[in-house]
């Protein structure tokens, strides 16, 4: 019997996998798909791999802690790339402006494309960024779930640093006060789709996530976010985690309040703690119904997305990742959160994998990853008017050929359906409100003995480190929670 059983081999449950069994436990990882990863999968077209998850990596220092438990770097399992220039935004009036990894070469192609007072704001915008990114790390990301009392607790000196993360505020607002051209006014509100949000209606305090992806940096993975995955389960393995795929788990047991294993279709593995990398609405299900309310219903769900490959026609001068602005950029929120539709004209992203990763291409061709924003439970059930949208914009913009085939795609849906209880969000709940992190579900299930949770729907919450994050902390829970048994 192993003394965790880890369900999902996402980077939260990988990053709790690695950091349990550096700390002497043993630890076997039940994974439903054929591969780790979760999230961060890849499909093979043509002989060629291609990422269809995450494809952009931050706040390095998060996994590297997670190999560092481990007894190893970061830099020893995974060769980290930073193609020049990093972003090309390009905007309706025919504006194209790059985003480069170095924050002052950045503000320099700002000054020269729009303008000295433009890159005066971004510049300022910036270091209320990096204030916020300060005040707010230590108690929302790297710390224990939020709560008020805990909040309380910290003291004078930390409630005036929280009083000035702008969380009675729309980041909308915050951008519009710093910045007065609306392209860079637009390039800075997409960072609220980075976490599925509404830029109209989230807090300020999200404007930390420009600072990390500006000021810190942003990073490429050499063979994609997927290798990054293989990584941590080769090293998981070294450290002697067993691994199952291809194995779902459908119900987690309990006696009276406490975890006594997880049961699938053919097996009931017995076990006192249980790490689920799963949705959170997924876990719940997995609950027997009297211990469902333990795990609250979500809120808001984040935005999903339409996610193609394109065979694309070779240049030599593509950019690593690249954005379409549509003419009016505000009314894709709109339909997203107010009318709960695929945007009618929508922005769409794409990474050129082999400038970004160095993936492999094709004879003819370059493996372009598409990104159109939508609706977690949309109302377009046929794949066809997003392929169709993302096509004009990328074509308009000569960034594929009118006819380079998509050739792999996956909607909402099918999103719902590899992912069980997201309903085809990607982020878990929006951070709609002041209060979203304070309702994203504790990595230590309360009112369970023996349950923990990590992945991009429980804290800190999705995305790439925030992952691998929530999978150390329900790590260091679950060891706290034995130290004090045993004492």
């Amino acid at each position: 019997m192993p003394d965790v059983v880890v369900v999902g081999a996402g980077f939260g449950g990988l990053a709790a996998a690695v950091e349990l069994a550096a700390a002497g436990r043993s630890v076997r990882v039940l994974e439903a798909g054929p591969r780790p990863g979760g999230r961060a999968d890849e499909v093979v077209v043509d002989g060629v791999a291609c990422d269809v998850g995450p494809t952009l990596m931050t706040l390095p220092d998060v996994a590297r802690a997670v190999f560092e438990a481990a007894g190893t770097r970061l830099e020893d399992e995974v060769e980290l790339v930073r193609p020049e220039p990093a972003f090309r935004y390009h905007f309706p009036d025919g504006t194209q402006l790059d985003v480069h990894h170095d924050l002052e070469d950045t503000l320099a192609e700002v000054e020269s494309v729009l303008g000295g007072r433009a890159a005066g704001d971004l510049e300022r915008h910036l270091e209320r960024a990096r204030r916020i990114w300060g005040a707010t790390a230590g108690s929302f990301i790297y710390g224990a779930a939020p709560s008020i009392s805990r909040i309380v607790g910290m003291g004078p000196r930390a409630w005036l640093d929280l009083a000035r993360i702008d969380a009675h505020r729309t980041l909308w607002d915050v951008i519009c006060e710093d910045v007065s051209d609306w392209r860079l006014r637009w390039l800075l509100a997409r960072y609220a789709t980075y976490n599925g949000s509404d830029v109209r209606r989230a807090p300020g305090t999200l404007a930390c996530i420009a600072w990390v992806e500006m000021g810190i940096g942003a990073w490429g993975v050499r063979g994609g976010l997927h290798a990054l995955a293989r990584a941590l389960e080769r090293v998981a393995r070294r450290a002697g985690v067993e691994f199952q795929y291809d194995t779902p788990v459908r119900e987690v047991l309990l006696e009276g309040r406490d975890v006594v294993g997880v049961g699938t279709e053919d097996m009931v593995l017995r076990s006192e703690t249980v790490v689920c990398n799963a949705d959170a609405m997924h876990v719940r299900d997995m609950l027997p119904a009297r211990a469902r309310r333990v795990i609250p219903e979500r809120g808001e769900a984040s935005t999903s997305g339409w996610v193609g490959i394109v065979r694309a026609a070779r240049r030599r001068d593509r950019v690593a990742h690249e954005v379409v602005f549509p003419a009016a950029y505000l009314d894709e929120y709109a339909d997203l959160f107010d009318r709960r539709r695929t945007p009618r004209d929508p922005t769409v992203y794409s990474c050129a994998l082999a400038v970004a990763h160095g993936r492999d291409r094709w004879a003819d061709a370059d493996p372009l990853f598409v990104m159109v924003n939508a609706p977690a439970l949309g109302d377009v059930p046929d794949p066809a008017p997003w392929s169709r949208l993302a096509r004009r914009r990328l074509t308009e913009a000569g960034l594929m050929g009118a006819d380079d085939p998509v050739v792999w795609e996956r909607t909402p849906r099918g999103l719902a359906t590899r992912y069980p209880g997201t309903a085809g969000a990607i982020y878990g709940a929006a951070s709609n409100t002041m209060l979203s992190s304070f309702r994203r579900p504790a990595n230590r299930v309360a009112g369970l003995g023996g349950l923990f949770l990590a992945g991009g729907s429980a804290h800190p919450g999705g995305g790439v480190p925030l992952c691998l994050q929530s999978g150390r902390r329900a790590a260091r829970e679950l060891l706290a929670a034995d130290a004090r048994r045993r004492g």
